[in-house]
């Protein structure tokens, strides 16, 4: 399908408006903040303050695992397939909300004084809860995106809209807990002020998403001129996608470093630098916050996968630095973090989207749910597996619980369980993120094949919008064939 040098010069992609921009954002910050609380204060939450051994937790994190890889495509397809006023996905994502802040606060419930089965079963069937919820909205979230405009710079601008609210929700998943859990030094070792707040932030939060899905608009013509194609079928040509392959390698690595790095954060804090953990964490996310908007400057320069590329590098080098850093400079070494992981954010999903293009170019079919579900499948089990390897590490080097010393916080840890939490917070992702930059190399979408398929993707949009205006014009002579009907 070609398209005239005049018809691309008119029709560049859709524009987005700055509402649905804001509202975007808005909702990734009750997105973001409840799953900031939940990566960073899970693992801590029931090894450190309830004592639960490290088997259970792998094995809680093994069967999560499972059911994270198999709820995504579903979901995914299941938003792809769906037809109905409102949309495909907005429906999902806003009766969702309500049973997403109900999840959440589930998980920070568990009975004290249970028994350990007690704690594994509540843990386990919380996190399933919790976690079926977050895939919907994430999923939907994610999705909406490449769907609400073609060109590069409006989903740029809706990317940093959700990058810097998601940065703001983060920032809050750490600091808010960390206000009220029990810290060191601490006579009130009382659960009860964490979980007043956790109640307080699910319900705000999930009142953020509920309110955004009446902001968001989404584009009738892919619902409406769209032909679903079949569950088996669609997996099987995202699945067999070979630059889709090379990306969610990437992506995969990515995705276990911030788990990983994120859920020791608290760890660093208390055990290495024995500060604050706020220092810590604004030395991360001031040139995060600072850099997203920045992103846009390398994106104007080279294709969203190359920029993803670079920074997935600087982050590397910052993680490696934190590895091997004394601890007072350990700050230097999340600062460089912070400003790699900032593109990282950015180009995540401008990359898939690129793919998504590309997908609709052959198959006729517009599949972001496809394909972020597919994504999810791969990547969330490197979130299942960041928990569990670092309850392993942490075990293996000698660590000692607040459990263990009676709910006092054990400041004198061995030097191998310090090493153990440089390891967790450093070493490991910043040689994961090497290898996902590497991998990179081989994506063939860029330079003269991408603006190719854009061209043709522009003229798909094209002829489906005016299939879309035949449509509802027929609709509309029919509706007025039927009054003129009932009045004669």
């Amino acid at each position: 399908m070609e398209i005239s040098a005049e018809t691309q010069k008119d029709y560049q992609g859709k524009k987005v408006d700055k509402s649905a921009r804001l509202f975007y954002g808005l909702s990734m910050l009750g997105l973001s903040t409840l799953s900031g609380v939940f990566a960073s204060l899970l693992i801590m939450f029931y090894q450190d303050y309830f004592g639960l051994p490290t088997k259970w937790i792998t094995i809680a994190f093994i069967v999560y695992a499972v059911w994270n890889a198999i709820n995504d495509p579903i979901f995914g397809q299941l938003t792809d397939s769906t037809r109905s006023k409102h949309g495909r996905r907005i429906p999902f994502m806003r009766y969702t909300a309500p049973f997403f802040a109900l999840t959440f606060i589930l998980v920070w419930f568990v009975p004290e004084k249970s028994s350990e089965t007690v704690k594994f079963i509540w843990m386990l069937v919380s996190m399933f809860l919790y976690d079926s919820c977050f895939t919907i909205i994430g999923l939907v979230h994610s999705a909406l995106m490449p769907e609400m405009s073609e060109s590069l710079e409006e989903r740029s601008k809706l990317q940093v809209s959700s990058g810097l609210f998601g940065l703001l929700g983060t920032l809050l998943g750490f600091v808010i807990p960390d206000l009220v859990r029990p810290k060191a030094g601490s006579v009130d070792t009382s659960l009860w002020p964490l979980r007043l707040a956790m109640i307080g932030l699910g319900l705000v939060c999930g009142l953020l998403i509920w309110i955004a899905t009446y902001k968001i608009k989404e584009r009738p013509e892919f619902s409406q001129v769209d032909k679903p194609i079949p569950l088996k079928e669609a997996l099987k040509a995202t699945l067999t996608n070979k630059k889709f392959i090379i990306f969610d390698i990437a992506n995969f690595m990515a995705v276990f470093m911030f788990s990983i790095c994120m859920g020791a954060i608290f760890y660093v804090s208390d055990y290495v630098t024995q500060s604050n953990s706020l220092f810590l964490l604004a030395a991360l996310f001031i040139p995060l916050a600072i850099s997203v908007p920045l992103t846009k400057y390398p994106l104007k320069r080279f294709d969203a996968i190359v920029t993803f590329q670079i920074y997935m590098a600087i982050t590397s080098l910052g993680l490696l630095l934190t590895a091997f850093l004394p601890a007072n400079w350990m700050y230097l070494g999340m600062a460089i973090v912070g400003f790699g992981y900032a593109g990282i954010l950015v180009g995540l999903n401008l990359a898939l989207g690129l793919i998504i293009d590309d997908d609709e170019v052959r198959t006729g079919v517009r599949r972001e749910g496809s394909y972020f579900g597919a994504n999810a499948l791969i990547t969330k089990p490197a979130e299942s597996i960041a928990a569990p390897l670092t309850a392993a590490i942490l075990s293996a080097t000698g660590f000692v619980t607040r459990e263990s010393m009676g709910g006092q916080i054990f400041l004198n840890q061995p030097a191998s369980a310090i090493w153990g939490i440089r390891m967790i917070v450093g070493l490991i992702p910043g040689i994961a993120l090497l290898v996902g930059a590497g991998v990179l190399f081989f994506f063939p979408l860029k330079g003269k094949k991408l603006k190719k398929m854009k061209a043709q993707l522009l003229a798909m949009h094209a002829e489906k919008e005016a299939q879309l205006a035949e449509l509802q014009a027929q609709d509309s002579e029919l509706s007025e064939a039927k009054v003129d009907e009932k009045e004669s």
